[in-house]
């Protein structure tokens, strides 16, 4: 059905296009333009993406080698460096923040049933964020310091998938923790947090949302025991008690009482303390959600290693937060198709992958029946040795 498209055609079926018209609309993207359209900068950023381009000039050499299959694939403009690169210092990059927020959603659906390694119907998220160094001469408007430059992005990531349900790029100089001022928290889940964003005022409103959160303490808040639960101290588990704040402004801030786990964490060799406002699970299964929480590092690791936010195809601020939406589109999307086709191979296999078989003739779901045959037959004691011993 599919033998006559290339898998990059194939591919970008996926997309909702009538979401993606809605999103330039929003913002005039294709206000006056000619020739290259919003729909033919993304699909070039995406292609950028997908195949581990470097640079603009090899951005555009790749696919003017690809003259031929450029129409085929949706990309009716003309291409060049200059052109690109007006696009992306140009083009409002909040037309792909909100296209990545559509995907986001229809990615979510599709893994809402996945199992994340905790027996829990309720929604759990991990919020995080990373830095992504820049060059300060190239990039002055990010300078946090004499030497140094940079963005934060802010994630919140559904450890079912996973999936980030929220992100959003800012200044380095802003906390971690001023992101709950806009974080809008869903009743009944679950929020895993490291101790940045300890802020017991912010802490509050969320019980007040009746949504549950697990943070690492730090070691000087001032509470005082008012009853504790017996734990089994083999699994790990040191104490499990109830307590109340006792600080000057911590009581004031969270007058209620709240949960205090301490257990042994034994990837880390460390003792760790967290706060929950959750009194219904088992003290155990609440060290389980916060050891959940480094998937969201690895989500950070992950996409720092396969996607492209670490060299940038502009130096203005609406260049580098365009490409980080791509980015995350692009993940989004190869997750969607990985779900709906019921492929087995991880996202890191199906982006290898696609990246040395973009432009072939072949459908998709072949491509990678190939590559799980040769996966599976490969023999290394078959291999040829490269010296003699």
């Amino acid at each position: 059905m599919n033998s006559g498209k290339t898998i990059f055609a194939q591919l970008i079926e996926f997309l909702p296009m009538h979401q993606f018209r809605k999103c330039v609309n929003r913002y005039q993207g294709n206000h006056k333009v000619q020739s290259f359209s919003c729909y033919d900068q993304f699909l070039c950023m995406a292609f950028a993406q997908l195949t581990n381009r470097e640079s603009l000039r090899d951005i555009v050499s790749c696919l003017h080698a690809m003259q031929g299959k450029l129409y085929h694939i949706g990309i009716r403009g003309a291409i060049s460096r200059s052109t690109l690169a007006d696009a992306n210092n140009a083009r409002d990059w909040r037309i792909y923040a909100e296209f990545a927020q559509t995907l986001i959603r229809t990615a979510r659906k599709m893994y809402s049933n996945e199992d994340f390694g905790v027996e829990l119907e309720n929604t759990v998220y991990a919020l995080d964020s990373t830095t992504i160094d820049l060059c300060l001469s190239l990039f002055p408007w990010a300078a946090y310091c004499k030497t140094q430059a940079g963005v934060k992005m802010h994630t919140l990531l559904d450890l079912r998938g996973p999936i980030p349900s929220f992100a959003e790029i800012t200044d380095i100089k802003i906390h971690d923790v001023e992101i709950l001022d806009i974080l809008i928290p869903e009743s009944g889940s679950f929020y895993i947090m490291d101790r940045g964003y300890l802020d017991f005022k912010r802490l509050y409103s969320m019980e007040q949302a009746s949504s549950f959160f697990v943070i690492r303490s730090k070691k000087n808040i001032k509470h005082r025991r008012l009853y504790s639960r017996k734990v089994d101290k083999t699994s790990g588990l040191c104490c499990d008690q109830t307590v109340v704040l006792t600080g000057k402004y911590t009581r004031k801030y969270y007058p209620d009482k709240i949960r205090r786990i301490v257990f042994w964490d034994e990837k880390r060799e460390k003792r760790l303390i967290v706060f929950t406002n959750n009194f219904f699970l088992s003290a155990k299964i609440i060290a389980r959600l916060y050891r959940e929480r480094w998937k969201v590092e690895l989500f950070f690791k992950w996409i720092k290693q396969h996607l492209r936010i670490k060299k940038f195809f502009g130096t203005s601020e609406n260049a580098v937060k365009l490409q980080i939406w791509i980015a995350i589109s692009v993940y989004v999307l190869v997750a969607i198709v990985r779900k709906s086709l019921k492929l087995e191979a991880s996202l890191y296999t199906i982006l290898q992958v696609l990246s040395i078989s973009i432009f072939e003739k072949t459908p998709i779901l072949q491509a990678f029946a190939k590559h799980k045959r040769i996966t599976e037959t490969g023999d290394v004691s078959k291999q040829l040795l490269l010296f003699d011993l």
